[in-house]
């Protein structure tokens, strides 16, 4: 049900974000190849990666940061430690956006649980129309049970293990196993929960991590262009006459 609905709940409250994180990270933000550890000798360590990183990912391209964004500092803190918070920010929109991208489309083609939404009885609301619209048919306490779940994740990923800014590797998610902030066992990690990437190379690792990316930034385009169009008819022209227009505020998840 999270990976269906969670489309909801990023295009009311994400959207803008992921716009403009895309627009001003692009990439000027990416993964690392391999965690690694930052030290002071290597000042230009983080910048270095992240040239690296752009070209594999983009060969054409390559390096690219008109805003100069690769250069600043914010909040008091280092240049390595500001790149990380940028790389961080388009890796976790990124992976928002592929969730809300593949929610979207399964939402829209009908495809539900087939059993009751709640104890009442009541189905999911997918008869309700288009993503937006089926958000809109839920109740206010399912729109919190979400909410509240994502949030919670967000504060775990920031809380438990080395923060990315302080030495930590962007992108990576904490393992629920190795941390005792939750009061009961958790059978699965919310990272590659059934272990499969425990096995590769770091070359393999490294390529995945690539791919990724590029993936997180298709998919912010994607789920941006779906919202578009539904909101301002023609503004995405291949899209056209393949998502229903909505009338409602897609930035008022209780509107």
């Amino acid at each position: 049900f999270l990976l269906f609905t969670m489309v909801s709940i990023s295009l009311q409250k994400i959207t803008m974000k992921l716009a403009l994180i895309s627009i001003l990270a692009g990439s000027a933000a990416a993964f690392a190849p391999a965690p690694t550890a930052r030290t002071s000798v290597a000042q230009n360590a983080a910048l270095d990666d992240l040239k690296s990183i752009a070209e594999k990912s983009n060969p054409v391209l390559k390096f690219y940061d008109p805003l100069e964004l690769s250069s600043t500092t914010i909040w008091g803190n280092s240049n390595d430690d500001t790149i990380a918070f940028l790389r961080h920010s388009e890796i976790k929109h990124g992976r928002v956006a592929m969730a809300a991208f593949v929610g979207y489309i399964v939402q829209s083609n009908g495809i539900h649980w087939p059993f009751p939404i709640d104890f009442a009885g009541n189905p999911y609301p997918y008869a309700a129309g288009s993503p937006p619209e089926q958000w809109d048919a839920l109740s206010d306490a399912a729109k919190w049970q979400i909410i509240l779940f994502v949030g919670f994740l967000e504060w775990f990923s920031e809380a438990a293990g080395t923060h990315y800014m302080r030495g930590g590797v962007p992108g990576a998610y904490p393992k629920f196993s190795d941390h005792k902030v939750i009061p009961h066992p958790v059978p699965f990690n919310l990272f590659d929960p059934f272990g499969f990437s425990g096995g590769k190379s770091a070359e393999a690792k490294e390529k995945g991590l690539i791919k990724e990316l590029n993936n997180g930034r298709l998919a912010m385009i994607g789920i941006l262009g779906f919202i578009s169009e539904q909101r301002v008819e023609g503004s995405v022209p291949l899209l056209k006459g393949l998502v229903s227009h909505y009338d409602g505020e897609t930035m008022a998840p209780f509107g």
